[in-house]
C-alpha cells in the first residue's frame, strides 16, 4: 500500500535566538500529527546578518536536538565545559535528558542551510544522562539511488547503517533527486513518517509539494517522490509514535505541567542540571 499525504504543513518566517532569521515548519499546533518529530526550523540563507547573531545560552530537557547543516557552519558550547563545531554536511546531536544548557553560535559562511528537529523522549527516558555527539561528514553513507543520492544520517537503509541514538530510533535520509526523477522507498508500515523539502517542489502521488514544507505521511509499505523540473532536497524522518501526554514551555518538554513546574523551579534554584554530560566528538 502507497504511502499517501495525510497533513501538510508550510513554513514561515520567524526569529528566534538573539534575532536568527529561520522557517519554523512544526511546533506546538503539530505535535500530534508529527508525533515524535516536536519542532523543525530550517536555515537558508546567504546573508550572515540574518543569522550570526546566534543562540545565546539556554537549557533544554526532555528532547533530544538534531542540527544538521547542509551548507554552513555551528559551533556548541554547553555549561559543562564542551566546544564543538560542525561544517558543511555535518550533525550535532544531543540528548538534553535531565537537563543541559547550551549556545549555539553561527559563524559567517557562503550559505546557510539546513534544519534542526526536536525528537521527543519516551516518559522514561526523559530524565535520562545527557549526552552530546557530533556525526562527522565522513561517517554519513552517500549511497547512490536511480536519479540521485541519498546521505544517510541516522539509522538504516537498506543494508547501509549509519549513526543510532540511545533512545528514539529515527532513520533520518537526505534524498537528492535530478529533475524528473523518481524515487520510491520501501517502508514499515507501522512507522510514523514524515518528509521535509528542504529544496525545491516535489510530488507524493498527484499530491504537489511546495518548498520548506513538511509533509505528515499515511500508514504504508512503500513511498513513492516524484521531482519535477529542478533539482530537489527531500529531507525524510521514520520514528516511533509516543502517543504519550505533551507539555511544553519553552525548550522544556515533558509529559506533566507539574514536570515543567519542577524544570522552572529547577533552573531558578540553581538544581536544574542533574548528571554530567558524556562527551563524543569522535
Amino acid at each position: 500500500m502507497d504511502r499517501k499525504v495525510i497533513k501538510k504543513v508550510q513554513g514561515f518566517r520567524t526569529k528566534d535566538g538573539a534575532g536568527v532569521s529561520l522557517v519554523r515548519v512544526l511546533g506546538h499546533e503539530t505535535v500530534e500529527d508529527f508525533d515524535p518529530i516536536l519542532m523543525l526550523d530550517s536555515f537558508d540563507s546567504t546573508d550572515p546578518d540574518e543569522y550570526t547573531a546566534g543562540f545565546p545560552m539556554h537549557p533544554h530537557r526532555g528532547i533530544e536536538t538534531v542540527s544538521y547543516l547542509y551548507k554552513g557552519k555551528m559551533v556548541h558550547k554547553d555549561t559543562l565545559g564542551n566546544k564543538d563545531e560542525i561544517g558543511d554536511g555535518e550533525v550535532q546531536w544531543m540528548n538534553s535528558g535531565s537537563g543541559i544548557e547550551h549556545e549555539e553560535l553561527v559563524p559567517a559562511a557562503d550559505r546557510l542551510l539546513g534544519v534542526q528537529l526536536w525528537l521527543n523522549l519516551p516518559k522514561k527516558e526523559k530524565m535520562s544522562k545527557p549526552t552530546y555527539r557530533k556525526i562527522h561528514r565522513d561517517e554519513i553513507e552517500e549511497i547512490d539511488i536511480d536519479g540521485g543520492m541519498i546521505r544517510l544520517i541516522s539509522g538504516n537503509y537498506k543494508d547501509y547503517h549509519g549513526f543510532k541514538g540511545e533512545h528514539l530510533p529515527l532513520d533520518y535520509y537526505d534524498i537528492h533527486l535530478e529533475p524528473h526523477k523518481e524515487f520510491t522507498i520501501e517502508t514499515n508500515h507501522d512507522k510514523s513518517i514524515m518528509i521535509f523539502t528542504l529544496i525545491g517542489d516535489v510530488y507524493v502521488g498527484d499530491e504537489h509539494i511546495e518548498e520548506k514544507t513538511a509533509v505528515k505521511l499515511s500508514e504504508g509499505d512503500k513511498l513513492t517522490i516524484k521531482n519535477g523540473n529542478n533539482k530537489a532536497q527531500i529531507l525524510l524522518m521514520s520514528s516511533d509514535k509516543l502517543d504519550e501526554e505533551v507539555a511544553w514551555a519553552g525548550p522544556i518538554v515533558m509529559n506533566t505541567a507539574g514536570e515543567i513546574r519542577q524544570a522552572y523551579e529547577d533552573l531558578k534554584n540553581g538544581t536544574f542540571i542533574k548528571d554530567s554530560i558524556e562527551f563524543n566528538a569522535d
